[in-house]
């Protein structure tokens, strides 16, 4: 006996998945290793995504944790988080070819505490401990120059030593809302403290956090595509959470999905971090559609259309 598929409504997020320095850095990847052949060498993973990176290293890329794994003869990237200064001054050092693919964004930040250390302030870092991006931001600085905080509770008992010459920056990839009531604490602690002409979050963050605030109270499951180790995807699921979808969870792609989990979902909201390619949520919905009969919405907040361009060793 043939029993009938299930009503399964899917509203898809919109912007979701890839976006413009993401982009940049997978064609970065993919550019070098045309242009100088294979192995090219990328130090840590280019973005937070396992199938990214295995489909570059399909291609030829090698990933590695530290320089000191690079041959002197073969050419090497910097991961879209960016990287301390140590780094490609040791590229430098060695005479390798590097390639940096740190987001245009994320090198916005870095030149703003350069500027605030410049003026002799010292920075007050918003991020996630031990996060490259973090890692790569607070080396920009001689060690002690930036202090890193994580939370509003510590954004209400960090201590400084002159408020009166202070600075805040951000990572780009963090939750809009909560990094709001950090800055607030700061500045009632600190009226005097320096802040970025504008956001430091990116646009693709804020934009994919506002498209799942605009589906979560419409779902009953959400579905967030990305990496465990991605700051971007984490956060998705933290803001479905607090707007109207408690139950959602993140999944790498359709093969972790736990298809008991769903229950009697009528309607599953999908979207995907930064770092996760369409063709994985192309994949999730034809999973979906095996297991029931799958109608298709799609909810718009916002568009797109940033592209960063390449560094010059590759347009050609």
């Amino acid at each position: 006996m043939i029993h009938a598929k299930k009503p399964l409504t899917i509203v898809l997020a919109r912007p979701r998945g890839f976006c413009a320095g993401v982009e940049r850095a997978v064609q970065i990847v993919e550019r070098a290793i045309e242009r100088y052949g294979r192995p090219v060498y990328v130090r840590h993973e280019i973005v937070h995504n396992r199938f990214v990176v295995e489909t570059l290293e399909a291609k030829g890329a090698v990933f590695v944790e530290e320089l000191d794994e690079v041959p002197g003869d073969r050419p090497v990237v910097f991961s879209a988080h960016g990287v301390p200064k140590v780094v490609p001054a040791e590229a430098a050092r060695r005479n390798l070819l590097y390639l940096d693919a740190t987001c245009p964004l994320v090198s916005k930040v870095h030149r703003e505490t350069e500027r605030h250390h410049e003026a002799g302030r010292t920075v007050i870092l918003i991020g996630h401990s031990g996060h490259p991006e973090v890692i790569g931001t607070m080396g920009q600085l001689p060690t002690g120059a930036v202090l890193l905080v994580e939370d509003a509770a510590q954004a209400e008992s960090v201590c400084v030593s002159d408020p009166l010459n202070l600075a805040y920056a951000t990572q780009t990839t963090l939750s809009v809302d909560e990094t709001v009531d950090i800055v607030r604490a700061l500045k009632r602690r600190f009226p005097a403290i320096h802040g970025p002409k504008t956001e430091d979050i990116c646009y693709a963050t804020t934009n994919r956090q506002s498209a799942v605030k605009a589906i979560a109270g419409k779902c009953d499951t959400l579905v967030v595509i990305g990496a465990p180790n991605s700051s971007n995807s984490k956060r998705l699921v933290e803001v479905a959470a607090n707007n109207g979808c408690a139950n959602a969870r993140l999944v790498q792609r359709a093969a972790d999905m736990d298809w008991e989990w769903l229950g009697d979902t009528r309607r599953l909201g999908v979207t995907a971090g930064a770092s996760a390619p369409e063709l994985l949520v192309e994949e999730l919905i034809a999973a979906c559609r095996h297991r029931y009969k799958v109608t298709i919405e799609e909810m718009r907040t916002s568009e797109e259309s940033v592209v960063f361009k390449l560094p010059r060793q590759l347009v050609a």
